[in-house]
């Protein structure tokens, strides 16, 4: 495993993460079993990830909770990223006088007395702006001991922008995957202020797994995908698959093409077993070509910037 630098954090961070989005959540994605959850968060331990994103509302809190029951003894170990805004009760409350109470049920949750950082979970743009109270707060929770660092989980350059320009956030968390590169655009920017970029949805939800085409159905967060977005992803996957280097897995050269950026810090894809999970770490192993990257840049550039598919 190779580690990049969080921003000016001081944190040094597996460049692929752990996406625990999955863990105890049967609402978004299948379900998967307390006990295998627990050795997934060992398994990724034993091979070097050490960066771990959650949050309150994933799984209604057990996210939080079975990483806590899993890190117990082992918080040394892990870097813990979670969020603010999304609650376990599903609903979505931004008010910053919940920040604090939403952090230490984190804590409480997690059986810890720090978090690496805290993100606003895509708040709403005019909070991005810094003209609310919601940074002073974060940076108060700092001063204290009880996060290390902040910033906001978005989907846009121009949030980033944002984020950058207007608050002291020193970690931003953005979606970028091949088919979602416009975040790319304030990557520059990011670097320049020494902002440390967590990227999310690296495998478009599962898509780019290779494994789904335009007849498959999904019941899970995916069913908000309509037959027109199904289709446009399965038209690209073969243009996709030609790029493979022989022994090279679509779900590797799509974390390689994130971590071809070095603003990047890491990636955090999700794990539903140890498959997946060592196919996900096996990416840290090999870089891709400059050629590669541009023919990837390229592909969005003509086929998807002017019509972008829904996340």
């Amino acid at each position: 495993m190779n580690y990049r630098q969080l921003g000016s954090t001081g944190i040094k961070v597996s460049e692929v993460g752990f996406g625990a989005w999955q863990l105890g959540n049967a609402r978004d994605w299948e379900g998967m079993e307390d006990n295998q959850a627990i050795r997934l968060v060992h398994e990724a331990l034993d091979h070097e990830c050490n960066f771990f994103d959650t949050a309150p509302n994933y799984g209604g809190g057990k996210s939080e909770s079975l990483l806590g029951r899993a890190l117990t003894s082992k918080r040394s170990e892990a870097v813990i990223n979670s969020k603010f805004g999304h609650h376990p009760d599903n609903t979505l409350n931004f008010d910053p006088q919940k920040i604090r109470s939403s952090v230490e049920d984190s804590l409480r949750r997690l059986k810890m007395d720090y978090l690496d950082s805290v993100l606003l979970h895509n708040p709403p743009f005019e909070i991005l702006t810094g003209s609310t109270d919601h940074f002073e707060v974060l940076e108060s929770l700092k001063q204290e001991g009880k996060i290390r660092a902040y910033g906001a989980s978005v989907d846009s350059a121009r949030e980033m922008e944002e984020l950058i320009l207007n608050t002291g956030s020193q970690v931003i968390e953005v979606m970028f995957n091949i088919f979602h590169q416009e975040p790319r655009k304030a990557f520059k920017m990011a670097a320049e202020k020494n902002v440390g970029l967590i990227v999310k949805v690296p495998l478009d939800s599962g898509w780019l797994s290779g494994k789904y085409d335009e007849s498959s159905v999904f019941t899970d967060i995916r069913s908000r995908w309509d037959q027109d977005q199904l289709t446009k992803r399965a038209e690209l996957l073969p243009v996709l698959k030609e790029m493979l280097e022989p022994g090279e897995s679509l779900v590797q050269m799509a974390l390689r093409y994130i971590l071809y950026y070095q603003e990047v810090s890491t990636v955090i894809p999700g794990n539903k077993n140890l498959e997946q999970l060592m196919e996900n770490i096996s990416a840290s192993g090999k870089r891709i070509s400059v050629e590669k990257a541009k023919k990837l840049e390229e592909l969005w550039e003509e086929k998807l910037q002017a019509d972008p598919l829904g996340w």
